[in-house]
C-alpha cells in the first residue's frame, strides 16, 4: 500500500527530507512551496506551489487528496503556516510531524541584542546613523524605511521590489550557503557595524554570525516565534528515522475515526 505524505517546505531540509523519503517505494511524496521565491531550486519530487487558503483550505486539501501524514518542514519563522498546519491536521484527522532545526546559541565573543519582532529591530538600531547589513527575507525589509538615517546593505534571493524608500541602500542578490571568510570580507568591504538577522539556525547562513563575532560587530537577533506543540525532530535524519521506525501506519488512525 502506498502512503501519501505532504511536506510543507521551502527550506533546504525539506528538500533533503523529500529526497530521502522518496527513495521508499511505499511512499508518495508531494512537496508544497509557498511560491514566494521567484526561482526556487529544483526539488526532485512533485511540487505544489502557492497557498492553500488558510487552515480550512489546507484541511480540505488533506481530505481531498487522501494525505496520510503531513510534515511541517517550513522555515522556523513561518509561524502562521505552522499554526495553520497544526489546526488543519486536527480538523482533517491527519497526523502531523515537524522538522525544526535548533536555533543558534550565543557564545563567548558574540555581541547580540535580542528582540522579538522586526519592528523592535528597527528601534534597536538607535537614532545615530549606522551601516546596517539586513540579512532578512525581502518581505521584512520595508519596515526599515522608518529608520531612513542608516546606510543599508540588503541581501536577498530575489530582488527587493519596490526598493526601500531610503537615501542610501545597496542590494545584493545571492543564495546561500555563505562561508565565514566570504562573509567577513563582505562585512569589511562595506564597513558594516551592525547586522540584523533572524535566528534561523543551521550551518548555511551561520557564516555571518561567526564573522560578526570575529570582527566584534553587533548582531540584532530577532527571536523565533512560538510554534505549535506537535511531535518533532531536529534533523532530516532523525525525522526520516521516525517514519522508518514506526511506518506511516503507526501515525494513521482507522478511516472511520478520521471521518472519511
Amino acid at each position: 500500500m502506498t502512503h501519501r505524505i505532504l511536506i510543507l517546505g521551502g527550506t533546504t531540509e525539506a528538500r533533503q527530507l523529500a529526497g530521502k523519503l522518496t527513495e521508499r517505494a511505499d511512499l508518495s511524496i508531494t512537496l508544497s512551496l509557498a511560491g514566494r521565491t521567484e526561482s526556487p531550486v529544483a526539488q526532485g519530487v512533485p511540487v505544489r506551489s502557492g497557498g492553500f487558503g488558510g487552515a480550512d483550505g489546507l484541511a480540505a486539501y488533506l481530505r481531498e487528496t487522501g494525505v496520510d501524514l503531513m510534515i511541517d518542514a517550513t522555515h522556523p519563522y513561518a509561524a502562521q503556516i505552522s499554526a495553520n498546519a497544526a489546526q488543519a491536521a486536527r480538523a482533517a484527522g491527519v497526523p502531523i510531524l515537524a522538522l525544526r532545526r535548533p536555533g543558534w546559541e550565543i557564545v563567548e565573543g558574540d555581541r547580540w541584542t535580542q528582540v522579538d519582532t522586526v519592528g523592535d529591530a528597527v528601534q534597536a538600531l538607535g537614532p545615530a546613523p549606522r551601516r546596517v547589513f539586513l540579512a532578512l527575507g525581502r518581505q521584512e525589509v520595508a519596515a526599515f524605511e522608518a529608520a531612513s538615517q542608516h546606510h543599508y546593505l540588503v541581501r536577498s534571493v530575489d530582488p527587493v521590489e519596490p526598493r526601500l524608500a531610503v537615501p542610501d541602500a545597496r542590494y545584493l542578490l545571492a543564495r546561500g550557503p555563505f562561508r565565514e571568510p566570504d562573509e567577513r570580507a563582505l562585512l569589511e568591504e562595506h564597513r558594516i557595524d551592525v547586522i540584523v538577522s533572524k535566528n534561523s539556525g543551521g550551518e548555511a547562513t551561520y557564516g555571518k554570525i561567526a564573522a560578526a563575532r570575529a570582527l566584534g560587530i553587533e548582531v540584532i537577533m530577532i527571536r523565533r516565534p512560538d510554534l505549535p506543540d506537535v511531535p518533532s525532530a531536529e534533523t532530516v535524519e532523525a525525522l526520516a528515522a521516525i517514519v522508518d521506525q514506526f511506518g506511516v501506519d503507526h501515525f494513521v488512525e482507522p478511516a472511520a475515526e478520521r471521518g472519511v
